[in-house]
Parts: C-alpha cells; sequence; structure tokens
C-alpha cells in the first residue's frame, strides 16, 4: 500500500478548480451530474482509506479484534503501516459514520414530517398551504412526488409566474434532482475537502431547474421575474433540505442567466479549454481515487488472507 493509501484522502482538492468553471462553461444538467459523480466517487475512496490505515495501522494494539496472524512481524513487513495514522483513522471513520448518519436521519425525518403535515390535503400534484410564509419547494417521496406552495407566495405571483414556478418544482422532482443534493451533503461529511462541490451542485441543481421550467413555459424573462419576485418576498423554504424555488443562493446569478441565451448542450468541453482541463483533470483525479484505495484494499485483503489461520 505504502504512500498511496493515503491519496485518497487528498485527491478531492483536484476537483476544486472545476466547480466554479463547471457552473460557467457547462450545461446545468451536465455540471450537477459530473459534481455529483465526482463528489460520490471521491467520498466513498476517502473513506476505503480510513478504513484501511484503521485496519492496518492497529494490527498491533493489545486488545484488537483482528486476527492475531494480521500482526506477524512478516505480515507487517509486507504491509507498511502507520500506528499513528491507524489510531488516528478510528476517530476520524467514526465522525463520518456519525455525521453521514446525522445527515440521513435528518433528511428522512424532513421529508417524514412533510409528508405528514400534508396528509390532510388532497392527494394532488400540488399541495397549496393556507400560509403566510411565502415559499415552496419540491417534496419527493411518500404515495407520490409533490408539489408545495403557500397561498402567499401564490399571491405575489402573476398567472405566467405562477406556471414557472410549478415548472421548475416538477423539474426538481422528474430529474431527482434530491439525490444529487443528498450524495454531495454525504460526501462532504465523509471528506472536507469535497464541500465546495456541495455548494456547486446546490446552484447548478437550481440552474437545472431553471432551464427546463424556461423551456417548458416557453419564456426564459417569465422564469427569470418569477424567480426574482419570489426571492423578494420569500423567507427561504423551511425544509433545508429540500429543494426550495427561492432557494438560499445565488439568485442574482441564476436571474442573470436566464436572462441571456440557453446554455448549449454539450457532451463533454473540449480538451483545450480551462473548463475541459478542469473537468478532466476532475476525472484523473477520481480516477487515481479509485485506482489507489482499489489497490491498496486489495493488497492488504490478499496478505493479510493468507496469514490469518482457517
Amino acid at each position: 500500500m505504502g504512500l498511496f493509501v493515503f491519496l485518497p484522502l487528498v485527491l478531492p482538492l483536484t476537483a476544486w478548480p472545476v466547480t466554479r468553471l463547471a457552473e460557467h462553461h457547462l450545461h446545468p444538467r451536465t455540471a450537477t451530474r459530473l459534481l455529483s459523480g465526482l463528489a460520490a466517487v471521491m467520498a466513498v475512496c476517502s473513506t476505503v482509506c480510513l478504513g484501511l490505515l484503521m485496519v492496518v495501522g492497529t494490527a498491533q494494539l493489545p486488545g484488537n479484534p483482528l486476527p492475531d496472524g494480521w500482526s506477524d512481524p512478516e505480515v507487517r513487513e509486507a504491509v507498511p503501516y502507520d500506528e499513528f495514522a491507524g489510531k488516528a483513522a478510528i476517530p476520524a471513520l467514526l465522525a463520518v459514520a456519525l455525521n453521514c448518519g446525522r445527515t440521513l436521519w435528518r433528511h428522512r425525518r424532513v421529508c417524514r414530517l412533510a409528508h405528514r403535515a400534508l396528509a390532510g390535503l388532497p392527494l394532488t400534484e400540488v399541495a397549496v398551504l393556507p400560509d403566510e410564509t411565502p415559499y415552496a419547494y419540491a417534496l419527493p417521496g411518500g404515495r407520490r412526488d409533490r408539489i408545495v406552495v403557500t397561498t402567499a407566495l401564490l399571491d405575489h405571483l402573476q398567472a405566467a409566474e405562477r406556471r414557472a414556478l410549478f415548472a421548475h418544482e416538477r423539474a426538481h422532482l422528474t430529474a431527482g434532482h434530491h439525490r444529487h443534493l443528498l450524495a454531495v451533503r454525504l460526501a462532504a461529511q465523509a471528506n472536507p475537502f469535497l464541500r465546495p462541490l456541495r455548494t456547486a451542485v446546490a446552484y447548478t441543481a437550481e440552474r437545472w431547474a431553471d432551464e427546463d421550467a424556461a423551456r417548458a413555459v416557453g419564456s426564459r424573462r417569465t422564469v427569470a421575474r418569477a424567480i426574482g419576485r419570489a426571492a423578494l418576498v420569500s423567507h427561504g423554504a423551511p425544509h433545508v433540505t429540500l429543494a426550495g424555488f427561492a432557494a438560499p443562493g445565488p439568485v442574482p446569478r441564476r436571474v442573470t442567466a436566464l436572462l441571456g441565451p440557453a446554455p448549449a448542450v454539450r457532451r463533454r468541453p473540449s480538451l483545450f479549454t480551462a473548463a475541459g482541463l478542469a473537468v478532466w483533470g476532475a476525472a484523473a483525479g477520481a480516477a487515481v481515487s479509485a485506482m489507489s484505495s482499489a489497490n491498496a484494499a486489495v493488497t492488504m485483503l490478499v496478505i493479510l488472507h493468507a496469514a490469518t489461520p482457517l
């Protein structure tokens, strides 16, 4: 394994350049899928790295539950280890498990409470709540996916802007944006170096829904006006783990993007551009991270399996 087992812990840094460039040079759909995929792969690899460091680095500690053959001198020579790194990996893994578990619990709790609050309403696609606080969000799961909006927000929007709102939230549900957002949140909990990807995906997912809404209503300006008006009157969706129409973030950038031409849909950026170099650099970082963790895991399993008594 050697020092290569540490690479997955720091290789997420290779994805930093692509986070901002993807927002400006890639279609929001491509950027969302790319960034969430990179975050998921790198988070899994860094977690595997911590697990390997813990197993190998603590095999000689008294009272460990590992087989005695794993601490033989011959095995220790074949598998380089560091006791300090092994001990440090224990609280790191506990923190990853705790934070990811808390994120999953919070996400499920919010969805469960939101569906429970709608139990008395007709089972329609749009649930209108008589609330004086203006907000709207997409609620996946349950008996059916639903769009939740309050009367306060609808009162501030014109008819065309309401159609834009519903198209935006419907795009969130159709594309499953909640899965991308949850994936990058879990990845950021597993490795703090992945937090910029979480912020970027939160923006690109909104831009993806904006573009789908503009295509559905046939007017980019109408969607931009609806977003701006909703942001002015809204205090933010109360369910922070769900995609909201007036979601917190760079609303002026979303409006500016909608007032310009529609982004071109390209499968991959050219290598001879800044965005292309950033994308391929991040992809190379993810590939090296996956190969490093896989190579270290296979090496450890082969050697330690041979040292484990039947």
